[in-house]
């Protein structure tokens, strides 16, 4: 304990007041995530809590922050009206079905822990990591133009002024070598707060916020169990069927934005943290949440941003986040009412500018057009779908234009021995995409009674590829010609020894590995590959 308390006791204060500017940062966004899938603010602030405190401690990623999502809440929609639709007017249960729903996402995304996938995050390209954070950085801030006065009166320009300001304060603060010590946001929100209080300013606040979507306030009790959730809906294979599709949308959706935000936070930090370990954190923080009557919730980009500028790097950065937050709805819902949004706006937009890839319009010109066909790509579908679709998209395209790519890079050296046997020797990759290009080099018809194919600079990769070369022996046999194989690497000769025990004759395994020599003799073998012949050449 006294080492876990030295290691954090240097960025103790960092830590707590970017903790403090987070939890205020949480109130709208939970609020509005709550109205937009149809439920009771305080169920998005419950959320918000649990989700953050548990992933805070147990997750992969100190200093990330996690919460109700719009992410998610957008796919909560269609939950919880059709759950209503089963039950009677009044009855509710959509909520009900939301609770059972998260419990569900949460086992699907341990059970991704479990098996380890939090590691592919790692295999996501850079075009999609800077195409998800353009495009998230895109509906942060429309998200937050909704908060704006529909009409331009005297609200709405005094609010636009307030955000300015909030933004002002933000940018020139660090800027002064004494105040440069002070978390910008929070002394941000606290100074314009107070000219609204003081100065009795008529533009929207936390609570008339939470009232004109149809809440009563941000009063709240402490979190219990929802224990009615199981008597209230049917634990029957009917309802596994309904609530199912949705827990796996869910869980994906969190787990994407999740572990990418995690990515960004490492390379934000110059750290690593654990996906695997996030995943298991995401997926027990979404079991309580659906236990004591959360909507769950996942990594939250914007919030987690603000706590890295705000200088928070470890786990107590988030934990004081959630206790706070917790706090508010215990204490001080009075007071956190009275905050006006604009403050709020006006950090979001910083934000934003923090969040853009700007980097990527001066790359514009000097990366590969498929790079940016696939960062604009992401950054689209993020705007106009949702994160878990533009990122999947984005990493299928780039797989497909990394095989094409590949698949030309077949090569084929052809030479004759004094026996008169011909050999071939293969250069690149033999997997999927390449087997077309493989095959049409090889005349089979043509070619002398003895052949010899040589893999000394191949990698045979795929079962496509294994059933390729099964093929060829074959077509040869079938005119009569004898081939013999080299060099295969030793997995892919096992397999052939499996398809047919004649391969123990076709496979050469007593040879030299003539990469060995090449340094004898460096300038033959730079010659040679000068005569390989590329796909149709």
């Amino acid at each position: 304990m006294e080492k876990f308390i030295r290691k954090r006791l240097p960025n103790a204060r960092n830590d707590i007041f970017s903790g403090v500017t987070v939890a205020l940062a949480l109130v709208p966004e939970a609020v509005a995530f709550a109205f937009v899938a149809g439920v009771d603010p305080l169920v998005g602030l419950y959320a918000a809590f649990m989700v953050g405190l548990i992933t805070s401690i147990f997750g992969g990623r100190p200093g990330m922050i996690s919460g109700a999502t719009g992410a998610l809440a957008v796919v909560m929609v269609s939950l919880v009206s059709e759950g209503n639709a089963m039950g009677a007017e009044g009855e509710n249960l959509g909520l009900y079905y939301l609770f059972a729903t998260v419990i569900l996402m949460g086992f699907i995304q341990m059970m991704a822990g479990v098996l380890k996938l939090g590691k592919f995050v790692r295999l996501i390209p850079h075009p999609v990591m800077m195409g998800f954070v353009n495009g998230l950085a895109i509906v942060i801030f429309t998200s937050q133009l909704g908060m704006f006065p529909k009409e331009k009166d005297t609200s709405f320009w005094m609010m636009l002024g307030l955000v300015a300001l909030t933004m002002l304060i933000m940018w020139g603060l660090p800027k002064i070598k004494a105040m440069s010590k002070f978390p910008e946001a929070l002394i941000a929100i606290l100074v314009v707060s107070g000219i609204v209080i003081i100065g009795n300013l008529d533009v929207a606040s936390v609570g008339s916020f939470i009232r004109d979507g149809g809440g009563e306030g941000l009063k709240g009790g402490f979190p219990v169990p929802h224990l009615e959730t199981f008597s209230k809906i049917p634990l029957t294979l009917e309802t596994l069927w309904f609530i199912g599709p949705y827990a796996l949308i869910l869980a994906a959706i969190g787990l994407i934005e999740s572990l990418m935000t995690l990515n960004l936070i490492d390379e934000l930090t110059d750290t690593r943290g654990n996906g695997n370990r996030e995943c298991m954190a995401q997926g027990g923080a979404n079991i309580v949440t659906g236990i004591f009557g959360g909507m769950g919730g996942c990594a939250m980009i914007g919030q987690s941003i603000i706590n890295i500028k705000g200088g928070g790097r470890t786990r107590l950065s988030g934990i004081v986040a959630a206790l706070t937050l917790l706090g508010f709805i215990l204490f001080a819902s009075g007071l956190i009412e009275q905050v006006p949004i604009a403050a709020l706006v006006g950090v979001m937009f910083m934000v934003v500018i923090g969040t853009f890839a700007w980097s990527s319009f001066r790359i514009i010109n000097k990366i590969p057009k498929t790079d940016l066909f696939v960062l604009i790509l992401v950054s689209s579908l993020t705007v106009i779908f949702d994160l878990a679709i533009a990122v999947i998209s984005g990493v299928i395209v780039s797989a497909l234009v990394f095989s094409w790519e590949n698949a030309k890079r077949i090569r084929a050296r052809k030479r004759v021995k004094e026996d008169g046997t011909k050999v071939y020797e293969i250069w690149g990759p033999l997997f999927f995409g390449s087997i077309s290009a493989f095959n049409e080099k090889f005349d089979i018809k043509g070619d002398p009674q003895s052949v010899e194919i040589d893999f000394v600079e191949s990698r045979v990769s795929d079962h496509s590829a294994f059933e390729a070369i099964l093929n060829l022996v074959k077509k040869y046999e079938a005119e009569g010609k004898t081939v013999h194989l080299k060099h295969l690497s030793q997995d892919c000769k096992d397999l052939l020894y499996k398809a047919d025990s004649k391969f123990h004759e076709i496979i050469v395994e007593a040879i030299d590995d003539p990469r060995y020599h090449l340094a004898e003799n460096p300038e033959k073998f730079t010659k040679g590959l000068d005569e390989y012949d590329v796909l149709g050449n």
